[in-house]
Formats: C-alpha cells, sequence, structure tokens
C-alpha cells in the first residue's frame, strides 16, 4: 500500500515530510492534512485458450492493421512509439487487441469499451470492429484527396500550359500581354480620328495610368471602360450631307402627305447648309395631335439629308442621368442617350429624335426637362459635358427633332431653345389621300392580299373617314383599314371567295356600326344655343352653348338675376362665362335700354359631354351671342360658327389652333365663320381646298360680331 496525496490532478510519493525543529535541531515528523486515501487494484484479462478461432481472429486483427498502416503512413510513427524493441506484441492476442485499438481515432468511449473488456475473444472482436471502420474511413479520405488532388492537378496543369503558350507566342511575336494589346487596340482606334487635343490630353493619361494597375483590380476594369467609350466616339467623323434640294423634296413628298411647313423648314435648312458649304445643327420641335405623322416625318428627314437616324423617347423618364450619363464612381455606370448614339451612329452629325417631350417626369433622380437645356441650347451644345465621360462634346452638329402632343406642358425655358413647327391634322380629303397612297399598301403588305383581290371603293373610304375617324390624325384610320383587311382575308380563306369589294353598303359587315351617326347636335339652333369652335390635343371639334330659363322671367322682381353653369367646367371657362355674363348685361343696356331680361332673369348655362373636362378662354364671344339670343328670343344665323376671347370691354382677342378649329366647322356642314382679326394671318396660311366653301368674318369688337350673328336686329 502507498499513501498518495491527490492535488490538482498531481500525485505526491509520500504522504510525509521529514521537518527539521530549528530549536532543537532534531527531525520531527509533521503529518500533512488533506490526503486522499486510495486502493489500486490492478485488473487482469480472465484466462484464455490459445484456440484456432483466437489466433484466426489475431491474424485478422493484424493483417487490418497492416492495411490501415499502407493506406496512411501517419499510423506508422504512432506504431514505431507504441512497440518497444524486442517485444512480440503479434503473438499475444491481448496485446494485439490494445494495439489494434490504439491505431484507431474511435471515440473515447469506444475505446474504454475495449479496455473494459476482459474476455479475449470479444476484446479482439471490439478491436478488429475499430480497425475496420478506421480502415474504410482511410479508403474514403485517400479517395477524397485523390480526387482533390486530381482536379488541383489538371487546373495547374491547365494553368502552366496556359502561361507557357502566353510566354512562346510573347518570344515568337504572336501575341503581347494583355496590357500592350488593349493599349494598341485603343491606340488603333484613335489612328483614323481627329480627336481634339483636350480629348486626347485626358486619354493619354488614362492610358497611363492603366499600365500601373493590376489586371484583375476593379480600377482597372473601371479605367478599361471609360477608355473603351473614349476611343469609340467618333471624333472628327460627319457623314456627307446631300445639299440637293431637289432629291430631298422627292425623298420627303414620297413617304409623306401635306406637312407643308415641315418641308419647307427642311427645304430652308438645306439650303442655308449648301451656302455655307457646311453642315450645322438646328433644334426643331413638331407639335400636334396623335397620328399626324410626327414620330415617323423624323425618319424620312433623316433620308432626305442622308443623315444617320436616332430615336429615344423621354415619356415618363425621371432620371436625369438618361440625359447626362452617370458618374463613373457607380457601379454599372453609362453614358447618356446622347453619347450612345454617337457610339451607334458613328458620326457627329446625325438626326437624333426625342419623342413625347411635353410627357417629360420629373422623380428625386432629378430633372430630366432641365439636363435637356444644355443640350438643346444652340449656344451651349458645342461643349456639352457627359457626367461619365467628363470631357466636352461638340454637339453643335447634331440636327435635334423634338415631338409634342402639346405645347403647355413643355417647361418654358426648354420650348424657348427649340423652334416650334405646328403639324396639324389633316382634313378629309387629306385623310382619303393619305388612305390611298400609304395606308392600303401598308395593310396589304401586313395582310398578305393584293389590290386584285380587295378593293375598298372611295365612297367606303369616305363613309369610314366621316363615320368611323373623325379624329385630327390618321392612326385610328389605319386601324381600321387592317380590320377590314383582316376579315376579307377570313372571308376569302373561309369561302373560297376569288375578289372582295368594299363599298359603304357592305361596310359596316366588316368594321361595325358608325361610331359617329349625325354631324351636328342640332340641324337648326334655336334661341339660346350658338356654335362655337373649339381645340383639343386630338385636334378640333365643335363646342355647343346652351342656356335656358330657369324661372319664369318676372320682371317686376327685384332680385338680381343668377346665371348657373354646368358642363365640366375649368377655372379658365368658368371665368370666361362670369365675364361674357357681366359683358352681355352692359351691351344690352347700351343695345337695347328698356331690356332689363339679363339683369332680373334666372339663367342655367350648359356645355354638353359633360364627361369632357372643357378649360379655355376662346369661347368667351361664343357665350355672350347665346345670352343675346335666349335675351332676344331669336336664333341666332344658321350654319353659323364662331371663335374668339372676349374682354370685359368688348374687344375680340385671338385664339390658337385656327386650322383645327376651321377643320371642325367644315366637317359638321357649318359655312360661315367669325373669326378674330388678328387672327387672319392664321387663317391666310391654310390650304385652299379647306377654306373653299367658307364664308369667314374677322372682328375686331363684339359688336361686329352681334351683326353678323342677328342680321335682322
Amino acid at each position: 500500500m502507498e499513501e498518495v496525496k491527490v492535488e490538482s490532478g498531481d500525485v505526491v510519493k509520500d504522504s510525509t515530510e521529514e521537518i527539521t525543529d530549528l530549536s532543537t535541531e532534531e527531525p520531527v515528523l509533521k503529518q500533512i492534512e488533506n490526503v486522499l486515501m486510495v486502493e489500486v487494484e490492478n485488473v487482469y484479462h480472465e484466462a484464455y485458450e490459445s484456440n484456432n478461432e483466437l489466433k484466426a481472429m489475431t491474424s485478422e486483427v493484424v493483417k487490418t492493421i497492416r492495411d490501415v498502416i499502407n493506406m496512411s503512413p501517419l499510423y506508422r510513427e504512432n506504431l514505431a512509439q507504441i512497440i518497444h524493441a524486442g517485444q512480440r506484441v503479434i503473438d499475444n492476442p491481448v496485446y494485439i487487441s490494445d494495439l489494434g485499438a490504439a491505431l484507431t481515432s474511435a471515440e473515447p468511449a469506444e475505446l474504454q469499451e475495449v479496455l473494459e473488456e476482459r474476455n479475449i475473444q470479444k476484446r479482439l472482436m471490439l478491436a478488429l470492429s475499430l480497425l475496420k471502420k478506421e480502415y474504410e474511413l482511410s479508403k474514403l479520405q485517400q479517395k477524397i484527396g485523390r480526387e482533390v488532388e486530381e482536379k488541383v492537378k489538371k487546373q495547374h496543369r491547365e494553368y502552366i500550359l496556359k502561361e507557357q503558350l502566353k510566354i512562346i507566342k510573347k518570344e515568337l511575336g504572336l501575341e503581347k500581354d494583355d496590357k500592350d494589346a488593349i493599349e494598341e487596340k485603343f491606340r488603333a482606334r484613335l489612328k483614323d480620328l481627329n480627336v481634339p487635343p483636350h480629348v486626347k490630353e485626358v486619354i493619354d493619361e488614362e492610358l497611363g495610368k492603366l499600365s500601373f494597375l493590376d489586371n484583375h483590380s476593379s480600377e482597372f476594369n473601371v479605367t478599361r471602360n471609360y477608355l473603351d467609350w473614349l476611343t469609340i466616339l467618333p471624333w472628327g467623323k460627319y457623314s456627307e450631307e446631300n445639299l440637293d434640294l431637289k432629291q430631298a423634296k422627292e425623298v420627303l413628298e414620297e413617304d409623306h402627305y401635306g406637312m407643308d411647313d415641315v418641308k419647307k423648314r427642311i427645304l430652308e435648312f438645306i439650303a442655308i447648309s449648301q451656302l455655307k458649304g457646311s453642315t450645322q445643327g438646328k433644334i426643331l420641335c413638331f407639335y400636334g395631335p396623335p397620328g399626324v405623322g410626327k414620330t415617323s416625318i423624323a425618319k424620312s428627314i433623316a433620308k432626305a439629308l442622308n443623315r444617320e437616324y436616332f430615336r429615344f423617347s423621354v415619356g415618363g423618364m425621371s432620371d436625369i442621368a438618361e440625359i447626362k450619363g452617370h458618374r463613373r464612381t457607380y457601379v454599372g455606370a453609362m453614358p447618356g442617350k446622347v453619347i450612345q448614339c454617337l457610339k451607334k451612329t458613328k458620326t457627329e452629325n446625325p438626326l437624333i429624335l426625342i419623342d413625347e417631350v411635353d410627357k417629360i417626369g420629373k422623380g428625386y433622380q432629378g430633372d430630366p426637362a432641365s439636363a435637356l437645356l444644355e443640350l438643346l441650347d444652340p449656344e451651349q451644345n458645342a461643349n456639352f459635358l457627359d457626367h461619365y465621360l467628363d470631357v466636352t462634346v461638340d454637339m453643335s452638329k447634331v440636327l435635334f427633332i423634338c415631338t409634342a402632343n402639346v405645347i403647355d406642358t413643355i417647361p418654358e425655358p426648354l420650348r424657348d431653345r427649340m423652334e416650334m413647327i405646328d403639324v396639324s391634322g389633316y382634313v378629309a380629303e387629306e385623310k382619303l389621300a393619305i388612305a390611298n397612297k400609304y395606308l392600303v399598301k401598308q395593310a396589304e403588305v401586313g395582310s398578305g392580299l393584293t389590290s386584285d383581290k380587295v378593293n375598298i371603293g372611295d365612297d367606303a373610304m369616305e363613309v369610314l373617314i366621316k363615320s368611323y375617324c373623325r379624329e385630327s390624325g390618321v392612326r385610328n384610320l389605319q386601324k381600321q383599314i387592317e380590320k377590314i383587311f383582316r376579315k376579307a382575308a377570313l372571308k376569302i380563306i373561309s369561302d373560297q371567295i376569288e375578289k372582295l369589294s368594299i363599298t359603304k353598303n357592305n361596310l359596316q359587315d366588316f368594321v361595325g356600326k358608325p361610331v359617329f351617326t349625325s354631324d351636328r347636335l342640332y340641324d337648326t339652333t334655336p334661341p339660346g344655343v350658338v356654335t362655337g369652335l373649339a381645340w383639343t390635343a386630338m385636334g378640333g371639334s365643335t363646342l355647343f352653348i346652351e342656356s335656358v330659363l330657369k324661372k319664369p322671367y318676372d320682371p317686376t322682381s327685384k332680385d338680381p338675376g343668377t346665371l348657373e353653369t354646368t358642363g365640366n367646367l375649368g377655372n379658365v371657362m368658368k371665368e370666361s362665362i362670369q365675364l361674357a355674363y357681366t359683358y352681355s348685361k352692359a351691351f344690352l343696356t347700351e343695345a337695347h335700354p328698356n331690356n332689363d331680361f339679363l339683369q332680373k332673369a334666372h339663367l342655367h348655362l350648359h356645355v354638353p359631354e359633360g364627361a369632357t373636362p372643357k378649360d379655355g378662354p376662346s369661347a368667351g364671344c361664343t357665350i355672350v351671342t347665346a345670352l343675346l339670343s335666349l335675351t332676344l328670343h331669336k336664333p341666332i344665323r344658321q350654319n353659323l360658327a364662331m371663335t374668339g376671347e372676349i374682354s370685359l370691354t368688348g374687344k375680340i382677342l385671338p385664339v390658337g389652333g385656327i386650322k383645327e378649329k376651321v377643320i371642325a366647322a367644315k366637317r359638321v356642314g357649318v359655312n360661315c365663320i367669325i373669326l378674330p382679326e388678328e387672327n387672319r394671318k392664321d387663317f391666310a396660311d391654310l390650304a385652299s381646298f379647306i377654306t373653299d366653301g367658307l364664308e369667314v368674318y374677322f372682328v375686331e369688337h363684339y359688336s361686329d360680331v352681334y351683326h353678323i350673328a342677328f342680321p335682322d336686329l
């Protein structure tokens, strides 16, 4: 028995210490406190008999140990440490089972189980089981290692071979280093370009920076993309412009009917370029109702001038970067649409169409309309600065064409920089010519039918225009013609018909019932009703002003008269009605002093089609006439329409949209029109087939209107 002191896991050999007493100098035995006394007993295995089964199990354990050692050389070192020299471990089943278990990476609980097993056969079986597991684990480990090694070896081999190939090509002069090749590519692009000095300086600086950057760095890619844009732009490249007036006129006439103002302006542009001997850039804005050919004429102009064509729409655009580009610090930064246009067209003098400029948006990313100011200002666009390029680009040679439906929504500073050209709607005669010359041919191509199989007569086309397609443009007319050809194709195939003729009698079979069944609301206007003329974004239309007596008129009443208004009227029109009501009283007092009808009567004034919002001052003289007609209980001259803003003193002020209003009047059968005197010049510009058959009066004061409307008074 041995006394042991256990403290923090340390074993102390003796439990007592010999201490010398200094006073007596004799050794004294002092008992050490906190001693744990334990008994240690060796565990012996059970007796075993060496038989064939035990030998076989021992041999299998030895064999498995060898397999594990062969599989992983790491176990050889462990084995050398475990086996002492001169010991025959293999001959002893007890030792071999302990050795086998020790070589494995089994869990502590499994190893403890081997230690605790006293039966040698079972102990050998437990050790063998752990060794077999270890062997399978080593096989899996070796397989994974082999696969990874092969993959790495393959990648490494490919990398080595590629690097060797690069060096061989470089030595033979077949290929240059990546950076050298990129720099050579950029310099080759600049060879035939006339790059401005300030741009050349930036390119040289960026090329120098590129040579010091690592190929895999993000800065390298940013610089390379920047140089790519700088060198791909067509510096000093221009398309040779067509200065032949005759040829340009033929091209414009071939593609579009009418549009005389636009065609004259383009011919003027060519004439000035011819005299100056150089191309120039201008900013034109075509405005008018939808479907009149504003966008399509731009392509014909580009063809006539022999310029490259590029179109982008700004309708709903709310990001300033679409115009001015992103800064290079952003991921995925790009130049604006205009710089992209130069890259695509490869010339510095293309024709750029900016579509729907009146529908431009405004968001938290900025105001694109304000960004267009620099681009569309002839004084500034020679030095247009894109945020991405960060160098000035000359846009003064570009011909900009903008399109809009209404000009009221275009910001005034932007409108001021553009030359406004009115592209107004078409009358029935023009629509008929456009349909026969262009739309029917397009429908034939789209449907696969030819004129010898389907024929639309002029009488059917006139009914189609007047009863189905009254709007100013021809887009709806095109849809209806395409509809006719679609139904005709179905009828020809299903009924095996050789030829089909569409007349006004069978037109409804193809396009359905007429949309417009009557030309006008009143065949004969009664007292209190007057025909006015209005302008909308869809073109001109007639506008009836109706006034009636709301309560019985009592001449003896001392209550002042009232006026109620309905018809979905805007603020400007409400003010115009109030002004007309006041002037009517003043005019009646002067013309008919004894008539106090307006002073005491309770009236109601209505503008039909209440679902349509109406606003504007141009119905002023019409409202006065309606009130006076009701007061005098006398209808105005039949087939008379009028337009003009009225002032409080009775002056007739000019209005817009004269062409659309005249077309609308003629469409409903009106043959007499009253216009403000200051609109005489607008009427004079109209084509003769529009004005033929019209009796037109130009007035300065309402008294002139009164005598025309009431000729008998």
